[in-house]
């Protein structure tokens, strides 16, 4: 990830397809806008090629996620996740049937306040901006990642937004690997999103996970000739805020033998993982289904989560969690069950 973006796509020619059509013939223009910098193609007319109709700073799209939400706890008994309210494709994507195609390559976003809106891109979205806002849209990536927020950047929300891949298409032998990756300290927002084919799927240490749906992950074999290890969701440690994963359905049906790891995986990589809270998840599949945080975590909270049989009978193929510590400061684990409310309690350490 550390190759800089390529330049935006430039527009193709388009041909008027005479007087009787002219109404509605769309303006195919090439146009630089200060939210992405670089020339990009509209395809929606003259109102949208003008940059303030769709960089308008402040407007959110939707609520902040709170870890406390004051929900009740989910149906002890459930066959799928619909059954028990967690998202679905139903529930998490564009809120409006009709986005305007925009084949933006790999943009590089660097206007403060920046809202995207909308949208149907192809391409991927680099965040050098502070408080950008991607909401209601789609993105289709050709490259490994589909959002990365930059080192010194803050205020990334994503809401209402499908992120998917080109399988092939990235780099490292053509691997997708994030959908979103927060390189950065600072907290991001991801809600009510549908994340499909990246082998690790939402990539942070610090940020609010809320309302999304992960699914249909897809293996990939690096230059090497690996297997790439998948997560739907990844932490390596170190993080220097909270992160909070809330009402989401993760699953990652990735054979263990093609590099499956975790739906929720919390890994001292980096360094100790701490001040994480793993709240009110559908959770399934992986080697095993939540990699708790190692010996040296503190401050882990794995409530109130549903561990699905949907790909392995324990929720992983050898159980559903892993290292979790039991003594550090500020750890607890309480409310876990099956699917079928029988209680799921982690092994005792090594």
């Amino acid at each position: 990830m550390n190759d800089e973006v390529s330049s935006l796509a430039r527009p193709r020619r388009r041909k008027a397809l005479g007087a009787a059509l002219l109404a509605a013939v769309l303006l195919f223009a090439l146009f630089t806008f200060t939210g992405l910098g670089q020339q990009a193609l509209c395809l929606g007319g003259a109102a949208l090629c003008d940059s303030r109709a769709i960089t308008a700073p402040g407007a959110d799209g939707g609520p902040s996620g709170k870890a406390d939400d004051g929900k009740p706890a989910a149906p002890k008994g459930c066959a799928r996740p619909r059954d028990c309210g967690y998202p679905d494709e139903t529930t998490t994507g564009p809120r409006t049937a009709t986005l305007t195609p925009q084949s933006t390559g790999n943009a590089a976003i660097r206007t403060d306040g920046t809202v995207i809106r909308g949208w149907d891109i192809t391409g991927s979205l680099d965040i050098y901006a502070n408080n950008v806002t991607v909401v209601d849209s789609r993105i289709t990536s050709t490259n490994w990642w589909g959002i990365n927020l930059r080192p010194g950047f803050s205020g990334l929300k994503i809401l209402h937004t499908t992120i998917t891949a080109v399988p092939g298409k990235g780099l490292n032998n053509g691997g997708s690997d994030y959908a979103v990756s927060n390189m950065s300290t600072s907290s991001i927002e991801i809600g009510y999103c549908d994340i499909s084919v990246f082998g690790d799927a939402l990539s942070m240490g610090q940020g609010e996970i809320h309302d999304n749906y992960v699914h249909d992950i897809v293996p990939f074999k690096n230059l090497d000739g690996e297997w790439q290890h998948t997560n739907a969701v990844i932490s390596n440690g170190g993080g220097k805020g909270k992160l909070t994963i809330r009402h989401n359905t993760l699953l990652n049906p990735t054979p263990v033998e093609k590099g499956a790891s975790a739906a929720v995986g919390l890994f001292a990589d980096s360094a100790p993982v701490t001040g994480t809270v793993v709240h009110d998840n559908w959770l399934a599949g992986g080697a095993y289904t939540l990699y708790a945080g190692g010996k040296d975590s503190s401050g882990i909270e794995v409530t109130d989560n549903v561990f699905s049989p949907q790909y392995y009978p324990a929720g992983g193929k050898y159980g559903p969690v892993s290292y979790w510590n039991p003594t550090g400061k500020g750890n607890v684990w309480r409310g876990n069950r099956m699917a079928d409310g029988t209680p799921v309690n982690p092994p005792p350490p090594n």
